[in-house]
């Protein structure tokens, strides 16, 4: 999720200043189109988006002594990252937040820039609230005592692990039953693989917290390859050892931040690119507020819709131009309910709250406290349906109701008593369009997945989408930018092409523990198996008392 501007002064790149304004009036041209040529907007690489990938992107050209430019719409760094600072939070991710083991990359910046990072409280017990009823437990996934939910549950997500496992991070599309599943939405497949209303239910959560969408939208190939590359189900839910472990003290925007710093005038705030042209020696790259800015080479960092917004000379190839029509973005509201003091620790709970409720307008939560014990709050994703239901409510109905279900779920009049409310609705931003990632719906991936990361002449292609390891991430924003990164300089011959993808080193202050499987949980069988096995059980039986009753009448011939 992401959410509105409040970068510092003294690290906030201007594309407005008054030195740059009496540049432009020195060097600026008058074309006869009426657009300005400027003699200094020549560059080695335009950039078009200033979030993470796209500056990825241009930190690492820098680095290898190209001079690219970032071309960024908004009038902030950061894209789908936002931190607010106000005296009320202090500070506050509305955006991407979350970092934790196997995101190398992310955390690699992080220490490079000395921004440190904190645990997401879970030493309490979470809460799985279902059927109007609160159930505190420990763990990643919520218990199930019923024996047949229990099998039902555990075959759901084993079942999922294993098709992944059969899903080429770098192309799914190459999957040997790849149509065969791409055809198939999440909704048929968990009616495939569930015997209970129950599994289904928490199937469609896990959907909707994942990928901000619903489980009919999604394709089953696309799905379980997000997972996959995620690192598994239990990677991508869990807080503790997972993708949700940790934040960054101060804030994730900090990041962008840094390194537009170091890129300093290249990058450009408030420059939204409406036309890319590659019919001459150099691409021209023109920004609504009427500047043209020439290169080489162009890296698009946004996400894929977002190209709608873009004219190309010559036209987009063909299945690129049909897969910018096809990929939309998910739907969340991300919610920060704040309180005098941390109630819910006193209560033995982390924070963490699982509400299957229908009527409920949040379906995860997340402790927000700061590190230091500060500023009380609790985190709350408005998701999919949900989001899509409640965008025409106010603000404060919105607020009303989530401390309407927090005190519900956690038995207690004290959480209807907040003191202060923050949100960002990703569905208005216009240019992200939706968070937290673009979906690929049934029937998409296998026909036009070949095209996300394909060159376009001199275009190249970054953005989170584009990852083959924690797409949707912010360590996927930075995997994807660094590629296309080093796509450009092999193109250029400064590198080779085995070095385009490179393995980032583990990270040595946030390790990755296994995730340890009971042999009953490799082994017991599905709901489906287990009848079936009770069926022949059955018949081998009956087969058998009906023999010996028919041996000792005689009926049988004795040998």
């Amino acid at each position: 999720m992401r959410r509105l501007s409040t970068m510092r002064s003294d690290v906030q790149p201007s594309a407005k200043s008054s030195r740059q304004d009496e540049e432009r009036e020195d060097e600026e041209e008058e074309g006869e189109d009426g657009r300005m040529t400027t003699p200094g907007n020549t560059y080695d690489v335009i950039v078009v988006g200033g979030g993470i990938s796209g500056l990825s992107a241009a930190k690492l050209l820098k680095e290898n002594g190209l001079n690219p430019v970032v071309l960024e719409a908004r009038d902030r760094v950061g894209g789908r990252t936002f931190t607010v600072k106000n005296k009320e939070a202090k500070w506050v991710d509305l955006g991407g937040a979350y970092v934790g083991p196997t995101q190398n990359r992310i955390l690699r910046l992080a220490k490079q820039y000395g921004i440190k990072t904190y645990k997401v409280n879970e030493q309490e017990k979470l809460v799985h609230h279902v059927n109007g009823k609160s159930y505190p437990f420990k763990g990643s996934f919520p218990p199930m005592w019923n024996p047949i939910i229990k099998l039902d549950f555990n075959n759901l997500f084993r079942t999922m692990d294993e098709m992944g496992k059969e899903i080429p991070r770098e192309a799914p599309w190459k999957a040997p039953r790849a149509e065969e599943w791409d055809k198939m939405s999440m909704h048929q497949l968990f009616e495939k693989i569930c015997w209970t209303s129950t599994a289904r239910r928490f199937g469609t959560l896990f959907v909707n917290v994942n990928v901000t969408s619903e489980p009919h939208e999604v394709s089953a190939l696309w799905f379980l390859w997000y997972v996959k590359q995620c690192g598994g189900t239990m990677r991508i839910f869990s807080t503790t050892n997972g993708g949700q472990e940790r934040k960054f003290v101060g804030g994730s925007n900090q990041i962008s931040e840094c390194m537009a710093r170091d890129l300093g005038e290249r990058v450009k705030l408030q420059s939204p690119v409406y036309r890319i042209d590659q019919s001459g020696d150099m691409v021209a790259v023109e920004t609504t507020d009427k500047q043209t800015y020439m290169a080489k080479y162009v890296i698009v960092a946004t996400p894929p819709a977002l190209n709608l917004k873009m004219h190309f000379n010559p036209e987009l190839p063909p299945l690129r131009n049909q897969l910018i029509n096809r990929v939309p973005m998910g739907s969340v509201i991300k919610c920060m309910v704040y309180y005098k003091e941390n109630f819910w620790r006193k209560k033995g709970f982390c924070g963490s709250m699982v509400i299957e409720d229908e009527g409920s307008p949040i379906g995860l939560t997340l402790d927000d406290t700061k590190p230091d014990g500060t500023v009380p709050a609790i985190m709350g994703f408005i998701l999919a349906r949900n989001c899509r239901k409640l965008c025409g409510l106010t603000k404060e109905e919105r607020f009303k109701r989530i401390c309407e279900i927090y005190s519900k779920v956690l038995g207690t009049e004290e959480a209807l008593h907040a003191v202060h409310y923050e949100e960002k609705n990703w569905c208005e931003e216009e240019y992200s369009g939706g968070c937290y990632t673009a979906y690929f719906p049934p029937g998409i991936l296998t026909q036009f997945g070949r095209v996300l990361r394909e060159p376009v002449g001199r275009l190249y292609f970054a953005g989170t989408e584009t990852a083959t390891e924690w797409s949707g991430y912010m360590e996927g924003a930075v995997q994807a930018g660094e590629r296309a990164a080093r796509e450009v300089l092999c193109e250029m011959g400064k590198i080779h092409r085995s070095q385009i993808w490179l393995t980032e080193p583990q990270s040595t202050e946030v390790v990755p523990l296994p995730f340890v499987t009971t042999f009953w949980e490799r082994n017991s069988p599905s709901v489906g198996g287990l009848l079936k096995l009770m069926g022949v059980t059955t018949v081998v039986c009956a087969a058998t008392v009906a023999g010996v009753v028919a041996y000792k009448k005689g009926l049988l011939p004795q040998c």
